[in-house]
């Protein structure tokens, strides 16, 4: 084996794994940044080490393999929170931290606490590497947790507070296990005992409805759950996660369910008689804070991490296997096309209904603008192949509700917990997919956290659009602050009211192109102007303030 110093060693195998980006707060494993930019991995500095986790999570999402990156000792706890977000989305991110040796923890060492409690929190592997020795083994076993079953983080903790053992020489060799660079890298499938009944219960249901996940998503299985679909004439709820894997206007389609949802969806699964979750977690907000299904509901779940099956719901029959493969072996088994038609009928006038009831507010002309007409021209001007990447809260809600994906090549990724995300991810997004439009949507709120990665992006030539939703507040807890005040009272505003920010003015100053628009006809010349100026861009959209999302339907 050939002699190398570990920095190099770590380089060349991150390579191996076709690693392409490295976002960091310096300084970190500084020996071996000469050694990426020789192999032409792109380094990434971010203004902090949350936004640092955040643009390697939005990278491993669209780019469906490791996004990489890391910090400093002192910055290892912020990192840490950074991984929440791709730890909740599933999103396999490798972070690398520096440590000071194990003799001088808990001894008040300058700017040290321990790593390994924070990032247990958020990963799925996670270890102290003592010697460039142990390198090897610990860089193969994060990529292999990282992408295997349930996709997730990983954490490295190298000692020395920049990860100085990487400047030790050793006998390396460069094994990169190819299985684990790309999603998935295993394909399992239940057996067919499994298949035959799951069959036998989708048959005999009377109102049948599927909630496609992530793992749909992660899986390729579009095609397979379309077939699907249509062959058991099943109407489809997809989680935010899998937005993107069924066609919106498929007669078949019936939305997002549970918190950040339309209330026709919630309406569709609470009479539904058999939900079938597919690549889905069954957590709190895809089932409405476990309301959806009702209690007695037969219930099959397809997951490929049998720790899933029935967390939160009493199933009826559970399967372990890779989606795209476990659907394509019940169609194979599946001898007809079923006849449904009344509870389809049925379905499309309760999503007719809703799509009447949303009407003014989709085409309102108040100025301010209502967020929902900004959703709604914002869906006509995305190109074809746009990546669109939300942020939480409000974001998440009009985004995952009333937004649609008019093309089968536009893509959409969420934050999946801590909002200000989706401004650092969309830049990591950007950098998976540099051909394809990246378009952020997020808040005020969401954007005065991370704002400074606007400078990032002017730096690094990533060419990220966001439109900001932009009504100077965190109205989402308007409700809550009256409440607790007894009614819009002086004071209450004060807990989720913020000055008036000129974004596109801001943008401008940072190098970014800026646009500021206050009338729906404005947006789509605002998109095409962003694309067409070849730089970082800042929609700055004035929308009113009492545009609050509606509290998601329960019955």
């Amino acid at each position: 084996m050939p002699k190398m110093t570990g920095a190099k060693f770590l380089a060349e195998t991150l390579n191996a794994y076709n690693v392409t980006h490295f976002f960091f707060m310096p300084v970190i494993i500084p020996e071996a940044m000469p050694e990426l930019e020789r192999l032409g991995i792109k380094r990434i500095m971010a203004h902090a080490e949350k936004s640092a986790a955040y643009m390697a999570d939005g990278y491993a999402r669209v780019a469906k393999k490791a996004g990489i990156c890391g910090a400093q000792s002192v910055g290892g706890i912020n990192l840490a929170a950074g991984l929440q977000d791709a730890y909740l989305a599933c999103s396999p991110t490798i972070a690398l931290t520096g440590r000071l040796p194990q003799i001088q923890q808990n001894r008040n060492a300058y700017q040290e606490v321990d790593h390994i409690n924070p990032f247990s929190a958020v990963t799925k592997f996670n270890t102290f590497v003592t010697t460039a020795e142990e390198l090897p083994l610990a860089l193969r076993q994060a990529f292999r947790e990282s992408t295997s079953g349930t996709p997730g983080p990983s954490h490295i903790d190298l000692q020395g507070i920049t990860g100085e053992i990487i400047t030790e020489i050793g006998d390396f060799e460069i094994i990169a296990e190819k299985q684990y660079i790309n999603l998935p890298p295993f394909r399992p499938e239940p057996e067919l005992s499994a298949i035959i009944e799951t069959i036998k219960l989708l048959s005999e249901a009377k109102k049948p409805v599927i909630i496609a996940g992530g793992g749909t998503n992660l899986s390729g299985a579009r095609n397979e759950l379309i077939i699907l679909a249509e062959k058991l004439q099943i109407p489809v709820a997809t989680s935010l996660n899998a937005k993107e894997v069924f066609p919106y206007d498929h007669p078949l389609a019936i939305g997002v369910p549970g918190t950040y949802s339309r209330a026709c969806t919630n309406k569709i699964i609470s009479e539904s008689d058999l939900v079938f979750f597919i690549g889905s977690h069954t957590g709190s907000q895809v089932t409405n804070n476990w309301n959806l299904p009702k209690k007695g509901t037969t219930v099959i779940q397809l997951d490929i991490n049998p720790s899933e099956l029935g967390r939160s719901y009493p199933i009826t029959l559970g399967l372990q296997g890779d989606v795209k493969n476990s659907l394509a072996k019940i169609i194979s088994n599946t001898n007809q096309n079923y006849e449904n038609s009344k509870w389809v009928n049925y379905i499309n006038k309760i999503v007719k209904d809703w799509k009447i009831e949303m009407s003014p507010l989709l085409n309102s002309e108040e100025i301010p603008m209502r967020p929902e007409r900004l959703c709604k021209e914002l869906t006509s001007a995305l190109p074809d192949d746009a990546i669109l990447v939300s942020d939480t809260g409000h974001s998440g809600i009009w985004t995952g509700a009333i937004m649609d994906l008019k093309h089968q090549k536009q893509s959409y990724i969420r934050c999946a917990g801590s909002l200000g995300w989706a401004l650092p991810a969309s830049i990591g997004a950007k950098c998976a997919a540099p051909d394809r439009p990246v378009i952020c949507f997020t808040g005020d709120g969401g954007a005065w956290y991370h704002l400074t990665e606007l400078e990032t992006a002017v730096r690094n030539n990533i060419n990220t659009i966001w439109v900001i939703n932009n009504n100077s507040s965190l109205n989402q807890e308007r409700h809550l602050n009256e409440e607790i005040y007894g009614g819009p009272k002086p004071g209450s505003d004060q807990l989720w009211k913020f000055n008036q920010g000129n974004f596109s003015a801001i943008a401008k100053l940072l190098g970014c192109t800026g646009i500021e628009v206050n009338k729906p006809s404005e947006i789509a010349s605002a998109i095409e102007k962003a694309i067409e100026s070849g730089k970082p861009s800042v929609i700055d959209v004035k929308t009113n303030i009492d545009g609050i999302a509606p509290v998601a339907w329960n019955g």
